[in-house]
C-alpha cells in the first residue's frame, strides 16, 4: 500500500488553511503572505514519510522524530520496576507521527490528564497529559509513553490491548510539539546520548 506523504490528521487543516490563503490572496493582496506563511507550516507540520526500521533484530528503534533529552536509569511507573528511560523530545518543525520501538503485542493502555509545560523538562514526564503504551516484545516488556507539549493539545492513539505491532509501524500523533519516553529493561543498552538527533522508526535508540 502507498504510504501518504500527509498525516491523516492534518488534512482538515490543511484544507482551512490553503484555503484561507487563497481567499486572503483574492482580497488582500500583498496582506495575505501571513496566510501563506501559516499554511506551508502547517504542510511541513503534518508530513509523515515512509521510514524503513533497521533489519536488526536486537534494535530498538526511536518512535519519533527530535532531540534525545534523557538517558536515564530510573523507576518505571507504569509496570513498577527498575528502567532504562529514553526521552525523544519533538519541536513543532519534527514530523509527530509515533512509531512502534519494538516488535510486540499491546499489553495495557493507560491514559494521565495533566498540564502541558514544556515537554522539553524533566517534569513533563509526570505533571503532562500523556498515553501510556505497554508493549510486550520477545526480549521484553517496552513502555512508549505519548507526552503532551507546551502547545499540544491532543493525544492520538490507534491501537488498542490486544493488537499486534511491527517495529517502525504508525501508532499515533502528537499536535504540536511533545515527547515520547520509552522505559525499557535494565539489561538494555542506549545507542544515543543526550542532545542526539533521532528519525523515528529509523534510528537505533537501543539494543537488547
Amino acid at each position: 500500500m502507498t504510504h501518504p506523504l500527509i498525516a491523516r490528521e492534518g488534512w482538515l487543516i490543511l484544507l482551512a488553511a490553503f484555503a484561507a490563503a487563497v481567499l486572503a490572496t483574492f482580497f488582500l493582496g500583498f496582506w495575505s503572505i501571513p496566510f501563506w506563511i501559516w499554511a506551508v507550516f502547517a504542510l511541513q507540520f503534518f508530513r509523515d514519510p515512509a521510514r524503513v526500521p533497521p533489519a536488526d533484530a536486537d534494535a530498538v528503534i526511536a518512535p519519533a522524530d527530535g532531540r534525545i533529552v534523557v538517558v536515564e536509569k530510573t523507576r518505571d511507573p507504569y509496570l513498577d520496576r527498575e528502567a532504562l528511560k529514553i526521552s525523544v523530545f519533538m519541536n513543532v518543525f519534527n514530523v509527530h507521527s509515533n512509531k512502534s520501538p519494538v516488535d510486540g503485542a499491546v499489553k495495557g493502555l493507560w491514559y494521565h490528564p495533566g498540564s502541558f509545560v514544556n515537554a522539553d523538562l524533566d517534569k513533563a514526564s509526570t505533571e503532562n497529559e500523556r498515553n501510556a503504551l505497554w508493549i510486550q516484545a520477545a526480549r521484553g516488556d517496552v513502555t512508549s509513553v505519548q507526552v503532551a507539549g507546551l502547545i499540544a493539545r491532543r493525544i492520538l492513539c490507534y491501537v488498542r490491548t490486544g493488537d499486534t505491532l511491527a517495529r517502525g509501524q504508525r501508532y499515533g500523533f502528537i499536535r504540536f510539539g511533545s515527547r515520547v519516553d520509552i522505559y525499557l529493561p535494565v539489561s538494555a543498552r542506549a545507542e544515543v546520548s543526550i542532545g542526539q538527533k533521532v528519525s523515528g522508526g529509523r534510528t537505533i535508540l537501543a539494543r537488547w
